[in-house]
């Protein structure tokens, strides 16, 4: 794996242009049924891919901690909010709460697991966020995630395929222009 994690920024720097005209053509004409071929795609690739081999997400980035979260986990923890707050979070550019350190503060270095697994925030229970609904929204965060998640990678490369080709991993038809 470390070799894949490696290697895996400049690849993503490669295809940027290609997988940025790529969204942008998406958006422009959704296809009918992309928000199915994205779970499709999704749970093909999460078949074939153990996430406890990697945690690349877990090592270099800070999911969004949401009030919710933050409640969730600081209950957890049975401390107040405040300090929760106080000890693992800052605020970023963006006013959002994330993590004050990376390697992420929950993550079990020896396993890769997540200490807080059960009370983890949203973002790190939908990420790499490739089978959400209205996929074609998110595309910016979903190329950042290809330099971070080998899934998120090889997901958009698969994407690139069945739209172009017409073919999801079940074999199923779906034509471009959003009519089947």
């Amino acid at each position: 794996m470390e070799h894949i994690l490696t290697a895996l920024p400049e690849k993503a720097k490669d295809k940027y242009n290609e997988h940025k005209k790529f969204f942008a053509k998406i958006k422009k004409k959704t296809p009918k049924h992309l928000d199915n071929i994205m779970s499709e795609l999704h749970d093909a690739e999460f078949k074939k891919t153990d996430c406890l081999t990697c945690a690349n997400c877990c090592k270099t980035t800070s999911p969004i901690f949401t009030e919710k979260d933050i409640h969730r986990i600081s209950k957890h923890f049975r401390m107040k909010q405040q300090r929760f707050i106080e000890t693992y979070l800052e605020v970023d550019e963006d006013n959002f709460h994330v993590l004050k350190t990376a390697p992420c503060s929950f993550l079990d270095q020896q396993d890769n697991s997540c200490t807080i697994y059960d009370v983890r925030p949203k973002a790190c229970q939908e990420y790499p966020h490739t089978n959400r609904r209205n996929f074609h929204k998110i595309s910016e965060i979903t190329l950042v995630n290809t330099a971070i998640c080998p899934a998120a990678f090889n997901i958009v490369e698969a994407m690139q395929k069945a739209i172009d080709v017409g073919v999801n991993p079940k074999g199923k038809k779906y034509k471009f222009n959003g009519r089947d």
